[in-house]
């Protein structure tokens, strides 16, 4: 049946480590991992619990497609209640840590509580127990997980930890494994460091068993990476340039947010997309090479979009630090617009710089970048003075961009002001309206006003804004998998719809997100019916689906959510695009919310109605 069928339970409090039986009857109503891990998370915690108080849980959960050999079989997600937001966080990574826990006989972990000293948990196949991490509290997630690793004599330990940014409750502080993977948004780090929790590190020997019919899982998973090889976006596009290759269509559509969003195109834009990463160097006094040096991908996967990249050595933010010459985790598309366009920034190795130290010290690069975007647009009001924040920061300023990933890594002066994120940042300075955020959640590098769709999208997501919980962008862009008019509003509650709900599917199976450009649910379906069993056909994922987005919903109303917070910041509304395609244009969104609501089966509240809860059994 392809899970585990056991979790592990931890009370911090106590230090206790006990396993218990997996939830079946759970199990087959929300397949696992988002799903699974929120349904737990939802009976057993207050939805108005303070996130960073001992009575919140966080959660570890893969999926049953998890270590297996289904492509992508490799992520694994973090789910608690998110102190940037105060909604449901669940936060997704690749790598090879997921596939670890899996193949160690567990299908998630739970903490509860909070450890008066810092601990880490140790997982080794049926063994678990909890170990003193006083002399891993302040190291950076590098530093810890080659301690860890070389205290358990293991180079092939799996170590998913914390940094500064996760202690210092950072509240974008993001949970990284094997280095440079990262379950990155809405702070879970933040609740990891509130509860003293440094780190968890697995290794598991005993592989994934269990699969309800093993030679028509081999088959299918084999049918099913033959159609991601032969697909331009999965076979070609993303194993050659990665995620970055959207930056510059993004920008030609007239949807890349610039200037935290007072413009829709950026004029450097090729200056920091996936053509750049392969171009050598040319300016003066570099060295001539190219910045990306390989592509590389997560456990079981046949796309290999991540990216490895190195910064000049001569670079300013680097020219006196050897420690950051080699290759490391390189840019992806939202990390690249958050650190770039956002902020006006050009510079792709600054970028790069800045990149790495939100994966070295755990912080999420999009809210973060997100949140400069609001600290430059204030500077340069006079909101904020160089007195305040350390340095001359105008939109565009490369140097301010390398210092403030400095302060804000390490909690220092006004980097405790940016850790907070631009929802606080921008109120506390009177101009709450510049924060760029649904739900206190900073947008992803797509323009509602140019993409009507993804506008929605954000407004009416669970976890605040995001892409990864609807990405209409592959319809309205991509044209996959049919091609609509970004530009148009029609029809759109209806695609977000079904993206939203098709995204919590693939996510709770266990499998990336991405393989969608390829695969519909229809593709995933008998590869998750292989390994669990056939009660699950389409209707019953596409189910499963709409049920973990209504339960998700019905726990951020209960936690104090409205349809007030179903909106977007004035600018896409009322102030229209300036150039592109979209020019002259804002969010249709007061036209498409109340037909999402009725589609969706709430009220006008955004309440689920009772016969929507009947049918979904919530």
């Amino acid at each position: 049946m392809s899970w585990a069928g056991k979790l592990l339970r931890v009370n911090l409090t106590n230090g206790t480590v006990a396993s218990e039986p997996l939830r079946m009857d759970w199990a087959k109503q929300y397949l696992g991992s988002r799903g699974l891990a929120s349904k737990y998370l939802v009976e057993e915690i207050d939805p108005k619990v303070d996130p960073l108080s001992p009575d919140n849980k966080i959660i570890w959960s893969t999926g049953p497609l998890t270590g297996t050999m289904a492509s992508t079989g490799g992520r694994y997600t973090v789910v608690t209640k998110g102190p940037l937001t105060g909604a449901i966080a669940c936060s997704n990574s690749g790598g090879y840590w997921g596939a670890e826990l899996k193949m160690a006989g567990w299908d998630m972990v739970i903490f509860e509580g909070k450890s008066p000293k810092p601990v880490y948990l140790s997982i080794e196949n049926d063994v678990a127990e909890l170990k003193d991490a006083s002399h891993l509290w302040g190291k950076t997630v590098w530093d810890t997980e080659k301690a860890i690793k070389a205290a358990h004599q293991d180079p092939l330990a799996r170590v998913s930890s914390i940094g500064g940014a996760g202690e210092n409750l950072v509240l974008f502080a993001a949970v990284v494994n094997d280095l440079h993977r990262a379950a990155g948004r809405s702070g879970v780090g933040a609740v990891m460091g509130s509860k003293n929790l440094k780190a968890v590190v697995v290794r598991g020997t005993k592989g994934v068993g269990n699969l309800v019919n093993p030679k028509e899982f081999m088959r299918v998973t084999a049918e099913k990476k033959k159609i991601l090889a032969e697909n331009g976006v999965t076979g070609v596009g993303l194993p050659a340039m990665g995620t970055q290759v959207l930056m510059s269509v993004i920008n030609e559509v007239g949807a890349l947010p610039t200037r935290n969003h007072r413009d829709v195109q950026f004029e450097g834009a090729g200056d920091i997309g996936a053509e750049a990463m392969g171009r050598p160097r040319t300016a003066p006094g570099s060295d001539g090479k190219k910045p990306l040096v390989t592509n590389q991908a997560c456990f079981g996967c046949t796309i290999a979009c991540g990216r490895i990249q190195k910064i000049d050595q001569n670079h300013f933010t680097v020219e006196n630090k050897p420690q950051y010459w080699g290759a490391s985790g390189g840019l992806e598309y939202e990390a690249a617009w958050a650190l770039g366009a956002a902020n006006g920034v050009n510079d792709l190795d600054t970028l790069q710089y800045a990149n790495v130290l939100c994966n070295e010290h755990g912080m999420d690069p999009i809210t973060f970048g997100a949140t400069i975007g609001a600290v430059m647009e204030l500077y340069e009001m006079g909101v904020l003075t160089k007195e305040q924040i350390g340095i001359d920061a105008k939109f565009g300023s490369a140097q301010a961009l390398a210092y403030f990933a400095e302060i804000t890594a390490k909690g220092e002066g006004f980097g405790k002001e940016i850790g907070q994120g631009s929802k606080r940042l921008t109120a506390k300075y009177g101009h709450p309206d510049l924060s760029m955020s649904v739900k206190g959640q900073e947008f992803p590098a797509y323009d509602g006003r140019g993409i009507q769709g993804i506008g929605l999208a954000y407004a009416t997501s669970n976890r605040g804004a995001c892409h990864l919980r609807g990405y209409t962008i592959a319809s309205e862009v991509l044209g996959i998998p049919v091609k609509t008019d970004p530009l148009e509003s029609n029809g759109k509650p209806e695609l977000v719809k079904a993206f939203q709900d098709a995204t919590a599917a693939f996510d709770a199976a266990g499998v990336c997100i991405f393989t969608s450009f390829a695969w519909g649910l229809a593709d995933v379906q008998p590869q998750v019916a292989a390994a669990c069993g056939d009660e699950f056909t389409l209707e019953n994922l596409n189910t499963i689906g709409e049920r973990i987005w209504n339960m998700e919903r019905d726990f951020n109303n209960r936690a104090g959510f409205t349809s007030k917070d179903d909106s977007l910041p004035k600018r896409l509304l009322t102030e229209p695009a300036k150039t592109g395609p979209a020019k002259g244009m804002v969010n249709k969104l007061g036209e498409m919310l109340p037909i999402y609501y009725d589609i969706r089966g709430w009220d006008a509240d955004g309440q689920l109605k009772p016969e929507t809860r009947s049918r979904l059994g919530l």
